[in-house]
Formats: C-alpha cells, sequence, structure tokens
C-alpha cells in the first residue's frame, strides 16, 4: 500500500479502542480528511464480558463478537497481524493470510497517524505442563472450546467404570480469580449443575470445582465486602477455594498446587491475569516497567510523533486521582471511554484545534456469580444477589456495539427464561474434516447418494 494525498490514520487493533475509536472517526470525519486502515488478526470485535454466558449457553456465541466490515463500512479493514511499527519512516509491517502461503511477503503500510490499540494476551507463567493442558479464556473459539471440553468431561464420566478417570473428568480447576476466572467458573458451574440432571450416574456432589487465586482474595475489583461474599456465594456451592496458593505444576493431568494438594483433573483453565501485546516491544517507542507504552493524557504516545494509544496497550495518567503518578486501570471502562477521547483528539490534530485530556473517575464493577447471581458497586453503592446480577446484564447490554446485538442478545435472553437450557456438546465442530477424512482414508466404498 502506497501514500496517498489523503491522510492515512492507520489503527492497529479491532477490539475495544480500536474499533470504537475508528467509528467515532468514520462518524465525525469527512472522506477527503482521512482515509482509515484497521489491522486485526481477526475479523471481528469480540466483547469479553459476555464470554462467561457464551461459555454457559446463556448468549449464542455468534452474537458475542461484532464484524468489523459491517459496522466499519467506511473504513479498509485488513485480517492481519501487525508484525512490527517504523516510527521514524512511519510504516507498519503486517503479516496476512497470504503472507503464511508460500511465497508470500509482509505488507508494509504507511500512515500519517498511527493508533496502537493491540490489546493484551494472556500472562502465562513457566508451569511445568501448561502449555500442553491449560486452557485459555479470553476469544470466543475459547470460550465455545470451553463448554464443548465441559460437557464431554460428563460423558467420559458416565461411560467409563474407571474410578480415576472419572475423578479427573469431574474435577475442574480455575487458575485466577479476577473477573474472567470467577465468572467463567460460576457460569460454567451453573450450567454443568443443570446438566448432571441428564446423566443417571452423576449426581451435582460428584462435581468438583476448585478456584486457585495467588493474593488473599478474589473479584479484587469489585472491593473487600463484596468479594468476600462473592466467596461465599461460591462456597455455599461447594466450589473450593484457595487462596494464597499458587498452581506449580500440571504435567500428566495433575493439578500440583504450591499448598501441597495433588488434583487429578482434565480441565485446567488458566485467567490469571494478562500482559501487553508483544507487538509493542518491536516498535522502539518507550515503554513502562510493565511493558505498556507511555502516553499522555491526550493519549499520545511519549516522544513519538503522530503516534496515539490507549486501552490495554497504553499507560494513560489518571486524572481523576490525587496520587501522583497515578495510572488508568487497563479495563473496559477505560477502554470505551479513552477511545472517543483519543478519536476526538486526533481529529482536533487534523483540524488543527486544541486537543482535551482525558478524565474520568471509575463509575462501579459489576459481576456474575452464574445465573440470577451477582455483585456490584455502583457509585459508591454495593448490591448483591439478583439485583447486583440484573445490573451486570442492563450495564454490558447497554454497552454491547450496534442495535443489532443488543436485540439479538436480549431476545435469547428472553427465550432462555421460556425454555430450557440446551446442555448439548458440539465438540466435532473444532475438527469439522474429521469425519471425511476417516471415510476418504479407508478402503470403504463411498455410501450410495
Amino acid at each position: 500500500m502506497g501514500r496517498t494525498s489523503t491522510p492515512r490514520i492507520l489503527v492497529i487493533g479491532g477490539g475495544y479502542v480500536g474499533m470504537y475509536a475508528a467509528l467515532r472517526l468514520q462518524r465525525k470525519l469527512k472522506r477527503h480528511e482521512a482515509e482509515i486502515v484497521v489491522v486485526e488478526p481477526q475479523p471481528y470485535m469480540t466483547y469479553q464480558p459476555f464470554l462467561p454466558e457464551a461459555a454457559a449457553g446463556s448468549i449464542s456465541p455468534r452474537h458475542v463478537v461484532v464484524p468489523l466490515r459491517r459496522v466499519l463500512g467506511k473504513c479498509r479493514i485488513i485480517v492481519g497481524e501487525a508484525r512490527g511499527v517504523d516510527p521514524d519512516k512511519r510504516v507498519a509491517t503486517v503479516a496476512t493470510l497470504v503472507t503464511l502461503e508460500e511465497g508470500g511477503n509482509a505488507l508494509e503500510i504507511p500512515y500519517d497517524h498511527l493508533v496502537i490499540a493491540p490489546g493484551s494476551v494472556s500472562r502465562t507463567l513457566p508451569v511445568p505442563g501448561l502449555a500442553e493442558f491449560g486452557i485459555g479464556f479470553r476469544t470466543v473459539e475459547e470460550a465455545i472450546g470451553l463448554r464443548n471440553h465441559v460437557l464431554e468431561q460428563l460423558d467420559i464420566a458416565s461411560s467409563t467404570r474407571d474410578a480415576e478417570v472419572r475423578e479427573a473428568a469431574l474435577t475442574f480447576v480455575f487458575v485466577g480469580a479476577g473477573y474472567a476466572g470467577v465468572e467463567a467458573l460460576a457460569e460454567l458451574e451453573n450450567m454443568a449443575r443443570y446438566a448432571v440432571r441428564y446423566y443417571h450416574n452423576i449426581a451435582t456432589d460428584d462435581l468438583r470445582w476448585v478456584l486457585v487465586e495467588a493474593s488473599d482474595r478474589i473479584l479484587p475489583e469489585v472491593g473487600e465486602a463484596l468479594g468476600r461474599y462473592a466467596m461465599r456465594e461460591l462456597r455455599g456451592r461447594n466450589v473450593d477455594i484457595r487462596l494464597e496458593t499458587r498452581l506449580d505444576s500440571c504435567e500428566h493431568r495433575i493439578a500440583v498446587l504450591s499448598d501441597g494438594d495433588r488434583l487429578p483433573t482434565r480441565t485446567l483453565v488458566w485467567t490469571a491475569g494478562v500482559k501487553p501485546a508483544p507487538l509493542l516491544a518491536d516498535t522502539g517507542l518507550p515503554l513502562t516497567a510493565h511493558g505498556r507504552l507511555r502516553a499522555d493524557a491526550t493519549l499520545r504516545v511519549e516522544g513519538a510523533e503522530r503516534v496515539w494509544a490507549a486501552g490495554d496497550a497504553a499507560a494513560v495518567p489518571d486524572l481523576s486521582v490525587e496520587r501522583p503518578g497515578a495510572e488508568c486501570a487497563p479495563n473496559a471502562q477505560h477502554a470505551l471511554r479513552q477511545a472517543r477521547v483519543l478519536a476526538d483528539n486526533l481529529i482536533a490534530e487534523l483540524r488543527g484545534r486544541p486537543l482535551t485530556d482525558y478524565r474520568h473517575a471509575q463509575a462501579g464493577s459489576v459481576a456474575s456469580l452464574g445465573l440470577h447471581e451477582g455483585v456490584a458497586f455502583v457509585r459508591g453503592r454495593a448490591l448483591k444477589g439478583y439485583r447486583a446480577w440484573l445490573v451486570h446484564r442492563i450495564y454490558h447490554l447497554s454497552r454491547m456495539p450496534t442495535f443489532n446485538r443488543k436485540a439479538r442478545i436480549l431476545a435469547e435472553w428472553v427465550l432462555s427464561g421460556l425454555f430450557k437450557r440446551e446442555v448439548v456438546s458440539l465438540g466435532s465442530l473444532e475438527h469439522p474434516r474429521a469425519e471425511f477424512e476417516l471415510a476418504a482414508g479407508s478402503d470403504r466404498t463411498p455410501d450410495p447418494s
């Protein structure tokens, strides 16, 4: 892609910041003012707060993703991964699907303004066996796979006579007690408890759910009091919560904990935090000790001309608190608002107008603990149980992009209250060609038409 006379805005990342910033830019800019190019490895944006409900079957997985080409109709979408950025030459190197083919070359995209918002990736530790047996929970594919996996474990436990295999199949270990870990465990435990009614030889008490957390509390984002309530609620559902405990190993399908316990398990879900995308280290731009880009309050990267950053990728000063050196937390609440300020400031710079600082005080936190249970801290007020769960759903539904997705999700919630929950595993979706390969590789004659 060569340079054009029209200024080119290159947006790296199609997540919260990337999609919302591009959406605001295409709405406010005229076509002759700028060309907007969005680079994202997937052709959709994933609304991650709804992944636990997608995993539990409360929402169809296709409704928690937003097609970028449909929403960003005035932008050019490139499905690919940014591999490097040269701020001096103002060129980004992007690996596309063609790059993976033999002889394919990486795409070099010149830009006039650069928005860096690649998000974050799972923060893993060198735990033996984690790469082989661990399951992540950051993408819709992982959510679908985990749902199928949990239901398959019930099938395995129901059909085996081996006590050790049965015990491992019915033991589910989650590492990390932040939003992702607690909500995923709570929703899947709720789903599995409902599903066992259809198994003649599995009882609810046979299921073992273990939550491992290195700190001394769960859900630190909602406050200590609500964290204790959430812990009591989960323990009341026979969830084994291990605080100040680490995962030392998970080789040979045995989770070895720092307290000395050994748990045979076929399910180990890793939700122990995130880290900045590896791309940031290859940009040559100034980084903090935690690997995030140093940005000022206007969301420009310090020491770089025409480079902007927000969300998980940027360390943005938190002007809402008086503590020196305070930074905005890398969460969705800040990312959505930073995207708007970033887009407005970029437009202001194009038009020669003054920029504004980003300032936002946390409005609160919400977390689901499964169907009809939750915790919420909204504008200084603590909510528990059904009211908190309802606030959780209303808040995230209001933040879901596009009216189309909002309507579909709301319809699914209404229908789920009228009909029974679907608890079928579609694990074969992960290997769609397996049946054909088996047929094509065998000596049997083709099935008659």
